[in-house]
């Protein structure tokens, strides 16, 4: 492919960079994500994608990172237009977890590409505990339960979360199901159902 002599800002190459890997992955699988493939498919010359990138495991973090601030940052907005239940929180917080799993299935090929990477473990460390703190702060004002408490808690319902994911992107569960699935675990673990 040509390359685009389209003049962008050093940060709106890199988005159109990352943009350009989402949809290699998407359609090839992680395995056909290279610095190579990357150049050839964004339109651009090899040494600008290893300018942001370094490396493919460079590339395959920096990816990772932001599907995952996607993420999070769909459950945070669901979370404003959740009711003031528990039962209603657990459900905004379960449906926007399944739906972004099931909208970003290029998370699991990634993190499988990068496992033993010992930056994506920090990575993944990282992302467990924001996703723990958020939960354990929406759900605090309905536990009867110490904060820490509350907390261990929601990390076990997190690891449950990706199971169940895992469940309904293969076809075994509906979206439905799976959303009801962690709406009980989660108002289940929050040592009272006295708000639901």
């Amino acid at each position: 492919m040509a390359t685009t002599s389209t003049r962008l800002s050093k940060q709106a190459r890199r988005e159109q960079l990352l943009n350009t890997a989402v949809t290699i992955v998407r359609t090839q699988g992680a395995d056909g994500l290279t610095l190579v493939t990357l150049a050839e498919a964004a339109g651009v010359s090899r040494p600008i994608v290893y300018d942001h990138f370094g490396t493919r495991p460079g590339l395959l973090l920096a990816l990772y990172r932001r599907l995952d601030e996607r993420h999070r940052a769909a459950i945070a907005e669901a979370l404003q237009e959740a009711g003031p239940t528990a039962g209603e929180i657990a459900r905004v917080i379960s449906a926007a977890y399944f739906a972004c799993a099931t909208d970003m299935p290029e998370l699991g090929s990634i993190s499988a590409a990068l496992k033993g990477n010992p930056e994506m473990g920090t990575i993944q460390r990282e992302m467990l505990d924001s996703y723990t703190d958020l939960m354990a702060a929406e759900l605090l004002p309905h536990s009867g339960l110490a904060p820490e408490v509350l907390r261990l808690r929601c990390v076990g319902v997190l690891g449950a979360a990706e199971a169940v994911a895992a469940e309904l992107n293969r076809g075994r569960a509906s979206a439905d199901d799976a959303v009801t699935a962690l709406s009980d675990l989660i108002m289940g673990g929050l040592g009272t159902r006295t708000d639901r």
